[in-house]
């Protein structure tokens, strides 16, 4: 492990929301995006994890990268595709913050979603 060593990775934790119903939203998760995610992506991802509230209908998406250029290649790829169409139906975001510093590019693609971005200070990795 190494002491203040920013390696680059990118942390997305994004908030949601959903008035679907549950098996829907489940079924999407487990069958459509993730199948999805995982055909579009390569050693740049490391993490691709939903956490849901039942009680509360909402959900913690959380991807962490490598590094900022695999965050921006996968948005590339995924943007406008019928699987985040759907999710864009599914779900509301209710917050998305990005640990680490993306690309000037994916910024301003992303700057509708009005994303807080926080960079790297320190810590153990």
């Amino acid at each position: 492990m190494d002491l203040h060593k920013n390696k680059g990775q990118v942390t997305v934790v994004i908030d949601l929301s959903f008035s679907a119903s549950l098996e829907e939203v489940k079924e999407f998760i487990l069958n459509e995006q993730s199948p999805f995610i995982l055909s579009q992506s390569d050693e740049n991802l490391i993490k691709f994890e939903w956490f849901i509230d039942e009680d509360t209908m909402t959900a913690t998406l959380l991807e962490v990268f490598a590094n900022a250029k695999g965050f921006e290649l996968l948005a590339g790829k995924v943007v406008g595709t019928p699987v985040n169409l759907k999710f864009r139906d599914l779900f509301t975001v209710e917050k998305m913050t990005i640990l680490g510093e993306p690309t000037e590019n994916l910024k301003e693609k992303i700057s509708a979603m009005n994303p807080t971005i926080k960079k790297y200070t320190g810590g153990i990795n």
